[in-house]
């Protein structure tokens, strides 16, 4: 008897010497008051700035202001169903997106939630959609090219990897269509593209991803979604959130990364709002006083990363944001402007006028420069901004007077003749090496003597017909990146001949 007490005590003891007391703590809030999407929250004394917080609906908001007694929230969701007096917990995780390549191809909202119906994301990796930017030791200069397919912008205001360029204009000028050409192009080239649309209409979004779909660009892009119906903090968050998704793959497979914010106008007028909802001091035009903060801390993280610290890869930014009468002199374009590594300038007249993409060279600019361009883009391009610069101030000069010096004359000549060799369709993106043969004829004066409404048809065939007899040259500046002068002079006797060939079936064809 005395054994079998010993053996219980003997388990007993066992037991309680492996016994651990396991305690689950719940951070719980009450809501206060709800109103337009905004909740003060009483409660929740350890919340974090930024902390992601569930409602008892199943909603999830984000601790936006810290106050003695309160937390006012932010409600990424809908918030018709929560009310006074409702449970709120804490999650103990700053707001987070899902990542990882599963995301390729998709469509998510500003949580990385999907919403085109292609049934869930398996992944498991997940980043918080604000985190601190590299700093100057883990970067590199930008050096590397990003192509985006348009002459315009790859010869007078080239993007570089890692760079951060504003696209800015009012509506309607092309901006978007810019920037999903861009992405368009960068197919074949490894770089994977997030596109995030901010406050757009539902439609015009399913419209991007359509155009996506149709020119093969949709595999390689994740397109984050923030519709002009959503509460303004979904509008806020989204592009942390599309940063956050592009950043995986910039860090951790070590890729080069194309983000569009379309557009930071909508974003600021979203923030202004969750501000002023949430009695935020109002200042200049009403937006808070860290308007511009809230952009600089989303831009800076744009970077081309140190390869043998930091892997080699790179994230680069194109935020658009929208003027209004061409003012580029307003609060939110300057503050952006001071942010961005140069702008490009899409100018309403030019547009109207059908010069497509309406680039005004004297406001463009890309602080990268050259750096972000190949040897034989560099060769052909030198001038080009110059020449343009000049034909624009003398064509508004020359309008006033009829008796124009010849120096004068040919400057018209060869500036309007520029003019038309750079003008580009939509979804018409051109390789480096076509851009080098059809902008050299220009700049060399080999069009000056073709008339206006020749230049497009005969700049287009002088391509075709390099690649159809002498695809050596084209392979050549292809693969080299360079023009050297034997190949710069055998343009010139190439091009000789085949505008005396096409000039000879012209008149054939008059006289037919």
């Amino acid at each position: 008897m005395s054994a079998r007490i010993d053996e219980v005590s003997s388990i007993l003891r066992q037991q309680l010497e492996s016994y651990e007391i396991k305690v689950d703590v719940d951070h719980v809030g009450t809501v206060i008051e709800v109103a337009d999407g905004v909740a003060q929250v009483y409660g929740l004394r350890g919340a974090m700035a930024g902390e992601l917080l569930q409602f008892s609906t199943g909603v999830y908001g984000m601790a936006f202001n810290l106050e003695k007694d309160t937390v006012g929230v932010v409600i990424l969701g809908p918030f018709a169903d929560i009310k006074s007096g409702d449970e709120i917990r804490s999650t103990g995780r700053i707001v987070e997106v899902p990542v990882g390549d599963a995301m390729l191809g998709r469509v998510v909202n500003s949580l990385g939630q999907p919403i085109d119906g292609e049934g869930p994301i398996e992944t498991d990796a997940t980043r918080p959609i604000e985190i601190k930017a590299p700093g100057v030791m883990y970067r590199e200069q930008v050096n590397s090219p990003l192509q985006t397919g348009w002459k315009a912008l790859d010869s007078m205001t080239p993007i570089g990897r890692g760079q951060r360029e504003l696209i800015i204009g009012d509506r309607q000028t092309g901006k978007t269509s810019l920037v999903l050409d861009t992405i368009i192009n960068q197919r074949d080239s490894g770089v994977v593209c997030v596109y995030v649309a901010i406050g757009q209409k539902a439609s015009t979004i399913a419209s991007v991803v359509d155009t996506l779909k149709r020119h093969g660009a949709f595999e390689h892009t994740v397109v984050v979604s923030a519709t002009a119906s959503q509460p303004a903090p979904q509008l806020y968050i989204a592009p942390y959130s599309g940063c956050a998704i592009g950043e995986y793959f910039m860090y951790e497979q070590n890729r080069d990364v194309l983000v569009v914010y379309d557009d930071l106008t909508k974003h600021s007028w979203a923030y202004r709002e969750m501000s002023l909802l949430m009695r935020r001091p109002p200042g200049r035009e009403a937006y808070p006083g860290d308007i511009f903060y809230i952009h600089s801390r989303l831009l800076e993280r744009s970077a081309k990363l140190n390869r043998e610290l930091m892997g080699g890869g790179s994230l680069t930014a194109l935020p658009i944001v929208e003027t209004h009468g061409g003012d580029i002199s307003a609060y939110i374009p300057t503050n952006l402007i001071s942010i961005t590594d140069g702008q490009i300038f899409l100018e309403a007249d030019l547009f109207y006028a059908g010069i497509r993409p309406a680039v005004d060279v004297g406001r463009s600019v890309s602080r990268v420069g050259s750096a972000a361009q190949v040897p034989a883009m560099k060769r052909v391009a030198g001038r080009l901004r110059l020449d343009l610069s000049q034909y624009r101030e003398l064509e508004a000069f020359a309008q006033f007077g009829s008796d124009l010096d010849k120096a004068t004359q040919a400057r018209l000549t060869r500036g309007e003749r520029i003019t038309e060799v750079l003008k580009q369709r939509e979804r018409e993106a051109m390789t480096i090496e076509d851009q080098v043969l059809s902008i050299y004829l220009g700049v060399t004066g080999q069009l000056d003597a073709v008339p206006v409404e020749e230049i497009e048809a005969c700049v287009a065939g002088f391509v075709e017909h390099m690649h159809t007899d002498h695809g050596e040259i084209v392979e050549r500046i292809a693969e080299t990146g360079a023009l050297e002068d034997d190949q710069a002079n055998a343009l010139d006797d190439i091009f000789e001949d085949y505008a005396k060939k096409r000039n000879g079936k012209d008149r054939d064809r008059k006289i037919s």
